[in-house]
């Protein structure tokens, strides 16, 4: 007699189960697209169609500033965040045994297992210990350190699947380590690379509280200044920005999926 393994398909309330799941995540979102082309000023009480808000977004000079803020840490902190994780992943995955390996992973796994706030105050107090005050560099960095962990996850992954004779064979046949990595392991790994890509760029465009923490004046991102305009009330324009902000993080990771899809 052959026993079946679980599955939560035999159970009759976990479609209900998923789709209020489903409606509770993502209904406030369409709420918020949909009165960002409200017309009228109070955001509650739709009045009719207007693209009127996001209009007054592209003509305010701070909220592009604060946007434009946003995308230079990105741009920045994803490239950097990525080229590191690379080595670490491949350290981790394919090095079997070195000195202080589980201390190594269980730092770079800090950020995703401790609470976002402990881990903003912890790089306030150090950027205070050290006296570093470089405006949008305070960011930047602490974007790179808090990006690594999910840049490393979809590579390490990767590297799970991918079979070690590819590489034993090249051994054998008189390749060079670099020469292997470059020629087969690397391009092997590029859907994992621009998947976590994608992921630290959005983490890095979305991030609210560590931005909030380090960043000197100046240094406003547009989660942080959306932020600031939500003290207020919630107003259209807001609506307006937090929807670009979903827009561009959906593109992005749509894009990745597309490349990922393309390649493999």
């Amino acid at each position: 007699m052959i026993r079946k393994g679980f599955s939560l398909k035999s159970v009759p309330e976990s479609a209900f189960v998923t789709l209020l799941a489903m409606i509770f995540l993502y209904l406030p979102l369409i709420v918020l697209v949909v009165y960002a082309f409200n017309q009228n000023r109070v955001s509650t009480i739709w009045t009719g169609f207007s693209t009127i808000w996001f209009e007054r977004v592209f003509a305010d000079d701070n909220l592009r500033r604060a946007a434009w803020n946003s995308l230079i840490v990105a741009l920045v902190a994803t490239p950097v965040s990525t080229l590191l994780a690379i080595p670490a992943a491949m350290g981790f995955e394919r090095e079997l045994r070195f000195r202080g390996k589980a201390a190594g992973e269980a730092l770079v796994a800090l950020p995703l297992v401790a609470p976002e706030i402990v881990t903003a105050i912890a790089t306030l107090i150090f950027f205070r210990l050290i006296g570093l005050q470089a405006g949008l560099l305070n960011v930047i960095i602490a974007h790179i350190v808090f990006c690594i962990p999910f840049a490393l996850l979809p590579i390490r992954a990767q590297l799970r699947v991918i079979p070690r004779d590819i590489e034993d064979a090249a051994f054998d046949l008189y390749g060079t380590r670099w020469g292997i990595f470059r020629k087969i392991t690397l391009p092997l790994l590029m859907p994992a690379i621009a998947a976590g890509a994608s992921l630290a760029f959005v983490v890095s465009l979305d991030d609210f509280l560590i931005t909030f923490m380090v960043a000197p004046a100046g240094a406003t991102t547009l989660p942080v200044y959306l932020y600031g305009m939500l003290r207020v009330g919630v107003t259209p324009e807001a609506n307006a920005a937090a929807t670009l902000l979903l827009v561009v993080s959906i593109a992005v990771v749509a894009l990745s999926m597309a490349l990922t899809s393309r390649r493999t």
